[in-house]
């Protein structure tokens, strides 16, 4: 049994309270308030909801591209870099940006993975010894659903899906489809798919809107990827105020997936509160996902962030969400509780 004392950000309001989390089995046991002498901050550990890791082998290799030069299958520059790996390489560079994960607070990440069958199995040996989760959004095959945890599109506009729709919902996993990234010629048709999750929306309207929030569908965004690759800014105030919103930070070939950097540049850049992006980056992800993570509450699973309150950039804080949201780094992680 374990326990944690500090400043403890709780449930689903991130409510700030002085006390101590006991852990005993990595669950969590008890919440308790608590007098105490600590300074650290203690957060759920982070879920990021869009990621394509296999990117790890072909990192700052998209500066200056446009979208489809950099990232558009099968001749842009990231497809000819995954083609040029070896398994070798893409699954060691995959595991070792697992490991900044780990260091950096992250519990899970929602993965699409390029390249099948073969592209599932090379993630899941990256995954072999690591402490964050990944969630596979296979690619290509139905038959990833025997490795992968889902079904992801690469947009409505480059393929019919409809028989693989037919086969991930047979198989009563989620089918994931990135929409209305370079323009919003992609989203009606990715809606009438009827995914239980769409990526980016940078360029979604009111119509799409409604029919979202019809289908309760939820949206990961990526604003960092979306800025580097000049696509265009999501309208995430208006996202959330129809469904949930996760945060991703998208291709490593582009980010590093830091859910610190990202949450920064959400919160300071878009017309959102603190709480609302730490839940972008925590509870929203692990819901999309079905994961028992992402809120601090006894008998959840206890995948846990703790940063030291005393750190030269968080010392004498007056916010500790907005400190975690707007201020905190890696640097100022003194334990991940995975």
């Amino acid at each position: 049994m374990e326990q944690f004392e500090g400043t403890i950000l709780v449930g689903e309001s991130f409510e700030p309270i002085d006390g101590r989390v006991v852990v005993d089995d990595g669950r969590i046991e008890a919440v308790e308030r608590v007098d105490t002498d600590s300074t650290d901050i203690i957060v759920p550990a982070f879920v990021n909801a869009h990621t394509h890791i296999g990117d790890s082998v072909a990192k700052e290799a998209a500066v200056g591209l446009s979208l489809d030069e950099a990232v558009a299958p099968p001749d842009s520059r990231k497809h000819r870099r995954l083609a040029a790996a070896s398994r070798a390489e893409l699954v060691e560079a995959m595991s070792r940006t697992m490991g900044f994960m780990e260091q950096t607070g992250t519990a899970a990440f929602l993965d699409f993975r390029e390249s099948g069958v073969a592209g599932a199995e090379a993630l899941r040996a990256a995954e072999e010894g690591r402490k964050v989760d990944a969630f596979i959004f296979g690619s290509d095959d139905p038959a990833v659903l025997e490795v992968a945890d889902g079904f992801g599109a690469s947009g409505a506009n480059d393929a019919d899906f409809t028989n693989e729709r037919a086969a991930v919902r047979e198989a009563e996993v989620p089918f994931a489809i990135h929409a209305g990234e370079p323009d919003a010629t992609d989203i009606h048709p990715a809606i009438d798919l009827e995914p239980e999750l769409l990526v980016h929306m940078v360029h979604a309207e009111a119509k799409h809107l409604d029919r979202v929030e019809n289908r309760s569908i939820p949206i990961a965004v990526c604003p960092r990827a979306n800025n580097v690759l000049e696509v265009g800014r999501p309208p995430i105030r208006e996202l959330l105020d129809h469904t949930t919103v996760a945060l991703g930070t998208d291709n490593v070939m582009l980010n590093e997936p830091s859910m610190f950097r990202e949450m920064a540049y959400t919160a300071k850049t878009f017309d959102v509160s603190s709480r609302e992006v730490l839940r972008m980056a925590t509870t929203a992800g692990a819901e999309i996902a079905g994961l028992d993570c992402g809120v601090i509450e006894p008998g959840r699973r206890a995948a846990l962030l703790v940063l030291d309150g005393e750190s030269d950039n968080l010392v004498g804080t007056a916010d500790p969400v907005g400190a975690v949201v707007r201020r905190a780094t890696a640097l100022d992680v003194d334990r991940v509780v995975l």
